[in-house]
C-alpha cells in the first residue's frame, strides 16, 4: 500500500486590497514609533522635488547624447540582459543609468510619504500628495518603456516629458504644503490679481507644451538611427515658442507692477521677482542655443530652465494665499490615500 505524497497548500490569492492593507500596516507601524521633526518632513518633500528635476535633466541627457535606444528594449536592457553590457558602450551606460535613477526618485518619494504619514498630527492631504507622486512615477516609468519600444516616437517622448512636468507640479505643491497648516486658505491679494496669475500659469503650460513640439520636430531625435520626427517646420514652431515666452515674461512683469500698486505682501512680490529672474536666464539660454545651432550643453541647460520656470510659476501661484498652522489631530489607523491601491 503506497502512501499518498504530501501536497502543497494552495497559494493564497493576494488581492490589491490585501496589498494596500499590508502597506498601510507598515506605514502605521513606522508612524507609531517615529515622529519626524517638521524640518525633516520639509526636507523629505524637497528631496522629491530635487530628484524629479534631476530625472528630467538626465532624461534630456539621454536624448542629447543619442542614447535613447542605448537599451533597445524594456523592461530589460536587452533581450538577454537586465543591465547594460560592455558591448553596448557609452550609450548603454547612459540609458541604463537613467533607468536606475528612477529607483532613486522612488526612494525620495517613498521617504516623503513615510515622513508625511509619520508626522503628528497626521495630515491626510499631505500623504495623498505623496502617493499621487508615487503613481505618477510608476506611470511615467511605464510610459518611458513604451517610448523605447516604439523607437522614440516623438509624440510619446512629448507625453513622457509632460507627465514629468505634472510630477514636478505635485511635488512642488507638497513641498509648499509642508510649510503650511490645513486651515482654509486665506487669499492675500484680490480676485483680479489671482485671475492674472492663473492666466500666467495657463500661458506657461502652453509654453511648455509647445516646447515639446519644438523638441519633437527638432534635430535632437535621441538616437543616431533614423528616428521619426513630427512633420512640422522646426523654425516656425521655434518662433511660436519664443512669442509665447515673451507673453509669459510680459505677464510676469505686469504682475509685479500690479502687486506693487496694490501694496501686496512680500511673499507674492518675492516669488514674482524670482520668476522674472529665472525667465531672464532661460530666455538668454534659449536665444543663444537658437543662434549657435543647438549645442547639446545649452539644450540641456534649457531643459533644466524649463523645470525651474515651472516651479517658479507654481510658487507664485501658491504664494497668493496663506494657510495658518494649527490642525486637529487625525487618528493614525486609516489611510484613505491607499484605499484605491
Amino acid at each position: 500500500m503506497h502512501k499518498r505524497r504530501p501536497t502543497m497548500g494552495s497559494v493564497p490569492n493576494v488581492t490589491p486590497a490585501d496589498a494596500a492593507q499590508a502597506v498601510r500596516n507598515l506605514l502605521a507601524f513606522i508612524a507609531e514609533r517615529w515622529t519626524p521633526a517638521q524640518r525633516t518632513v520639509r526636507r523629505a518633500a524637497l528631496s522629491a522635488v530635487v530628484m524629479t528635476v534631476v530625472i528630467v535633466v538626465t532624461g534630456g541627457a539621454v536624448r542629447l547624447t543619442g542614447s535613447g535606444l542605448g537599451c533597445p528594449t524594456w523592461p530589460k536592457c536587452t533581450d538577454q540582459s537586465l543591465t547594460a553590457t560592455s558591448e553596448m558602450g557609452f550609450h548603454g551606460v547612459i540609458e541604463f543609468g537613467n533607468r536606475m535613477l528612477t529607483y532613486v526618485l522612488c526612494a525620495a518619494v517613498g521617504w516623503a510619504i513615510i515622513a508625511a504619514r509619520s508626522q503628528k498630527p497626521w495630515r491626510r492631504g499631505l500623504t495623498r500628495l505623496g502617493w499621487t507622486q508615487f503613481w505618477l512615477v510608476m506611470g511615467n516609468a511605464v510610459l518611458g518603456g513604451i517610448v523605447v519600444l516604439v523607437g522614440l516616437n516623438p509624440y510619446t517622448v512629448s507625453a513622457h516629458f509632460l507627465l514629468s512636468t505634472a510630477l514636478i507640479a505635485v511635488a512642488t505643491v507638497m513641498w509648499q504644503r509642508t510649510r503650511e497648516g490645513d486651515a482654509e486658505p486665506r487669499p492675500l491679494v484680490g480676485t483680479a490679481v489671482r485671475q492674472l496669475v492663473w492666466i500666467l500659469t495657463a500661458a506657461t503650460v502652453v509654453l511648455i507644451m509647445v516646447g515639446t513640439v519644438v523638441t519633437g520636430s527638432g534635430p535632437h531625435a535621441g538616437d543616431s538611427s533614423d528616428v521619426a520626427r513630427m512633420p512640422l517646420d522646426w523654425e516656425t514652431i521655434s518662433k511660436a515658442h519664443a512669442v509665447l515666452a515673451w507673453i509669459v515674461v510680459t505677464l510676469t512683469f505686469a504682475l509685479w507692477f500690479v502687486l506693487k500698486a496694490v501694496d501686496a505682501p512680500k511673499g507674492p512680490l518675492h516669488r514674482t521677482r524670482d520668476l522674472f529672474l529665472v525667465l531672464l536666464a532661460q530666455g538668454v539660454i534659449g536665444y543663444v542655443q537658437y543662434f549657435t545651432d543647438l549645442p547639446e550643453v545649452l539644450v540641456g541647460l534649457h531643459m533644466l530652465g524649463s523645470a525651474l520656470v515651472w516651479i517658479a510659476v507654481l510658487r507664485v501661484l501658491l504664494s497668493l494665499r496663506e494657510r495658518p498652522l494649527g490642525t486637529a489631530e487625525v487618528p493614525a489607523q486609516a489611510d484613505p490615500a491607499l484605499s484605491s491601491v
